[in-house]
C-alpha cells in the first residue's frame, strides 16, 4: 500500500537517526514509499533456514528493502535473493506457494504477541530481555555484558 505523502515525510524524519547509523557503517538506507506485506518473505526465510541459508537470506532481503527500496512481497525480489545466496528460486517459490510454512510463521507471530512484541525490530535475549527498535551497538553490548555477569554470579553461587 502506498504511504500518503505526510506519512512518508514523517517516516523520513523519524528514520534520520537510522540513516546516520547506516552511513557510519558504510551503508545507505532508502526511505520506503510503501507499506510492504512481508508474510511471503517470512515464509521464504523459513525455506532458506531449512536449507542452511537463513542468515544469508535474511541479510540479502534486508538489504533489498532498506538499501535498495525493493518490494519483498514480489516474487521476483525473493527469487533474486534466493539465487544470490545459492538457493533454487524455483524450489523456494514452489515450497512457499505450497503453504508449507504458513503455520510456522503464524506460530512465530503468536509467540511474538504472547511476549508483548508489537513492532520490529525487537531482539529477545535469553528470553528475558527485549531490545526494541534499531539500537546502537553499545546497547547490545550492555545487555550481553549484564547477561554474562548474571551467568558468572550463578556459577559462583553454585560453587559455594
Amino acid at each position: 500500500m502506498e504511504l500518503p505523502a505526510y506519512l512518508r515525510t514523517r517516516a523520513a524524519n523519524a528514520n534520520e537517526r537510522l540513516r546516520q547509523m547506516a552511513r557510519a557503517y558504510g551503508m545507505e538506507m532508502v526511505d520506503l514509499s510503501r507499506i510492504l506485506n512481508t508474510r511471503r518473505a517470512h515464509e521464504a526465510a523459513e525455506y532458506a533456514g531449512e536449507h542452511g541459508k537463513g542468515e544469508a537470506f535474511h541479510r540479502t532481503v534486508f538489504r533489498k528493502v532498506y538499501g535498495e527500496g525493493q518490494d519483498i512481497s514480489r516474487w521476483e525480489v525473493l527469487r533474486a535473493a534466493a539465487e544470490e545466496v545459492g538457493l533454487s528460486a524455483d524450489a523456494l517459490q514452489s515450497e512457499v506457494e505450497s503453504g508449507k510454512y504458513i503455520s510456522s510463521v503464524e506460530e512465530q507471530i503468536a509467540e511474538a504477541h504472547a511476549l508483548g512484541i508489537t513492532g520490529v525490530p525487537t531482539y529477545i535475549l535469553d528470553r528475558r530481555y527485549a531490545i526494541v527498535g534499531a539500537q546502537p551497538y553499545d546497547v547490545f553490548q550492555q545487555v550481553i555484558s549484564g547477561l554474562m555477569a548474571e551467568a558468572e554470579s550463578d556459577v559462583q553461587r553454585e560453587r559455594e
